[in-house]
């Protein structure tokens, strides 16, 4: 496709979604925008962008697509100036936010001049942000939900689903509400129990030093959502809320049931209780990329000398295999410990576990 792109915002999602257009499109001419000058000038210097617009207004005003590739709330003003300025009859108009309804309802002010918004979700991150850390492939094969506000015609979101082509992501036409409860479920819901338990750990660690030490391993694990950017989420309950707070509802009422049957002692309902969810948590796709961002854990036996961290990171390094957490499980003296190294794909740690039993002869085993 020929066109202008215009891109407001040029962090991780932006950029890349920047390269993938690129990639598949080359006769259009991708033109960025960021309130960041720092960030403009590193996606004109690595060719991510074509050109950069001086504001927003003189950027969107011969624009084919625009993408708002901000936080919802700084999307929702950027769509109140987009209403002022003398847009093209048949621009698309989309953003990158994790809340739907809410940015619907603040697109009208374009809807009701006859702009084609559409509201985007690539469910896609990385534990890197910003425009140095945008790739190509950061969609691929994620889900990436788009929801048309109230008389987009079809042909709309088809032209925006080939203009984002290079993306190779799997696109889901879903309403907002739909979206919002759906995210609700799997991604904004866990994040509060996330942070919740870390919580109800820092108060027993007030009365018990052993609490922070055996926190490690599995309770990193499960927890390790509520390290996420504490301003992103905070607009995201608040954006969220009656989802929200009907899913706590329900939790509450769970709880009550489990409270209920360890007061009864009812052996079989708890054994009940555990199998089910192992049944359902087991059939779950292990490939697919879903609405938390996956990291894939690889397992080294690691004898306790000094230097030994350095030495495995250092083969990765040189066969520029990039991990995205590594940590000790176990480790004394005479003795193997357990060194957790987390990638982003499972490619990445299948060549990471290829790359290790190469050079030394230490133990690996893959979690899931």
């Amino acid at each position: 496709m020929k066109g202008r792109v215009f891109i407001i915002g040029l962090g991780l999602i932006g950029g890349s979604l920047a390269l993938c257009i690129k990639e598949e499109h080359p006769e259009s001419r991708i033109i960025g925008f960021d309130a960041d000058e720092h960030q403009v000038s590193l996606a004109k210097m690595l060719q991510i962008i074509d050109d950069a617009a001086a504001s927003i207004e003189a950027g969107a005003e011969e624009a084919d697509l625009i993408i708002i590739a901000t936080p919802v709330e700084a999307a929702a003003k950027i769509l109140e100036v987009l209403a002022n300025v003398p847009l093209k009859k048949d621009v698309l108009v989309t953003d990158t936010g994790s809340t739907k309804e809410y940015i619907a309802e603040k697109a009208s002010c374009l809807t009701e001049k006859g702009i084609a918004f559409i509201g985007g979700h690539p469910m896609a991150g990385s534990h890197k942000s910003g425009i140095t850390a945008a790739k190509k492939l950061l969609f691929e094969n994620a889900f990436y939900l788009l929801t048309p506000v109230q008389g987009v015609q079809k042909d709309a979101a088809d032209r925006l689903k080939e203009w984002l082509t290079g993306t190779n992501a799997k696109f889901l036409i879903v309403s907002g509400k739909e979206h919002d409860y759906l995210t609700g479920v799997v991604s904004h819901f866990p994040h509060i129990i996330a942070a919740s338990l870390v919580h109800q750990a820092a108060r027993a660690d007030e009365g018990n030093v052993l609490i922070t030490r055996l926190a490690a391993g599995g309770f990193r694990d499960i927890t390790r959502i509520a390290s996420s950017n504490p301003k992103m989420w905070r607009d995201i309950l608040l954006q969220n809320r009656p989802v929200l707070i009907s899913l706590l509802n329900e939790w509450q009422t769970e709880m009550e049931r489990v409270k209920e049957m360890l007061h009864a002692g009812e052996e079989r309902l708890i054994y009940d209780y555990f199998d089910t969810a192992k049944n359902f948590r087991d059939g779950l796709p292990s490939r697919d990329k879903g609405a938390i961002p996956s990291f894939y854990d690889l397992f080294v036996d690691v004898p306790d000398y000094p230097g030994v961290i350095s030495e495995i990171t250092g083969y990765l390094a040189d066969e520029r295999i990039s991990i995205t957490n590594i940590r000790i499980l176990e480790t004394r003296e005479d003795i193997y410990g357990v060194l957790v190294i987390s990638f982003q794909t499972p490619e990445d740690r299948a060549s990471a576990q290829k790359c290790i039993q190469k050079h030394t002869n230490y133990g690996t085993s893959i979690g899931e």
